[in-house]
């Protein structure tokens, strides 16, 4: 029997890069979104792909989207200010999932539940301590999964991210610097910049979600998918001007500015919480799941910064031909 396998909120980054990793090795697979134009503008060119619209507000809605599959990967973001949302969404997706007997859910999330960080690196056993609210309702999140699959109803897994970057990801904490050397300006950084991060290239995730779904022993528990190396915001944005023959041009905003910037931008409000990680970065730790998938492909800080732009280019040019 063929696994029939559903992403949930699709229509972002991650979505698209699992996507790319299913119709690579030939598996159909159902899409799944609150807007039909987004997901036609995603994959309407994508063979052996179902598109499914959903409301999480409607049980009945989320009971006829994940109908028919076996494993959902669970990718649905919320508003920056609507972090309260993300168990909300959790809880009515298992709903509809478990009475549609859906056998396994994968959870993409974030370094927020583990909070300040107590070592460097950090590893699957570390507590999650989380000391802001966009944290809290992370774990809130992860946990409805895990106690889910702790009671026998569903089987969990998680895999954890650090900050991304890549071909088309604009909600990217360096999606500004990419735009500011290809047009010549200055780019707009949150800082500290010198402190030790790391950047996961997103098209480098799907193969690994698709594989980490696939074994059984996965779930039950959390994964750490760490980047390609430790670099600082302002080496990696260095390299970022370097590919298109250009020094550096930055603009740092620290707390304080952040605060000023959040009087008239709601986003820049709700940075403010999460500044702590540009202090205390959170840096993962992931050997754990190279011991259960085998080697893992990490795209180089430099590969990477050249595929981005040569996709941006390419945008471009397309843009301006129609």
């Amino acid at each position: 029997m063929v696994e029939r396998i559903g992403l949930v909120g699709a229509a972002g980054a991650v979505g698209r890069s699992m996507s790319r990793a299913l119709v690579a090795r030939g598996k159909p697979f159902r899409v799944i979104g609150r807007s039909a134009t987004s997901l036609e503008a995603s994959f309407g060119a994508t063979p052996r792909v179902d598109r499914v619209t959903w409301n999480p507000e409607q049980p009945s809605s989320v009971r006829a989207a994940v109908r028919g599959l076996d494993t959902l990967v669970y990718l649905v973001g919320v508003p920056y200010h609507r972090f309260d949302q993300h168990p909300v969404v959790m809880r009515q997706t298992l709903e509809g999932a478990i009475a549609e007997g859906v056998q396994r859910l994968v959870l993409v999330c974030t370094v927020y539940p583990y909070g300040l960080p107590r070592t460097t690196p950090v590893a699957e056993d570390h507590p999650r301590e989380p000391h802001t609210f966009k944290g809290r309702m992370r774990k809130a999140q992860e946990d409805l999964l895990l106690q889910a699959d702790a009671a026998g109803k569903i089987r969990g897994a998680v895999l954890r991210l650090p900050d991304f970057y890549g071909p088309g990801i604009e909600k990217s904490l360096l999606h500004d610097a990419f735009v500011a050397a290809l047009q010549g300006r200055t780019a707009n950084l949150i800082g500290p910049i010198d402190t030790p991060h790391e950047f996961v290239f997103v098209p480098d995730v799907g193969p690994v979600l698709l594989d980490l779904a696939d074994r059984p022993e996965a779930y039950g528990r959390w994964w750490h998918l760490g980047g390609a190396g430790t670099i600082t915001q302002r080496e990696f944005v260095t390299k970022v001007f370097a590919a298109v023959g250009k020094a550096p041009k930055l603009r740092v905003a620290g707390k304080g500015m952040l605060r000023v910037m959040g009087l008239f931008s709601p986003l820049m409000r709700e940075m403010v919480e999460m500044s702590y990680l540009h202090t205390t970065p959170v840096l993962l730790e992931d050997s754990a799941i190279r011991k259960l998938l085998g080697p893992v492909k990490k795209t180089s800080y430099d590969d990477g910064i050249r595929r981005t732009l040569d996709a941006m280019r390419a945008d471009l040019l397309a843009s301006r031909a129609a």
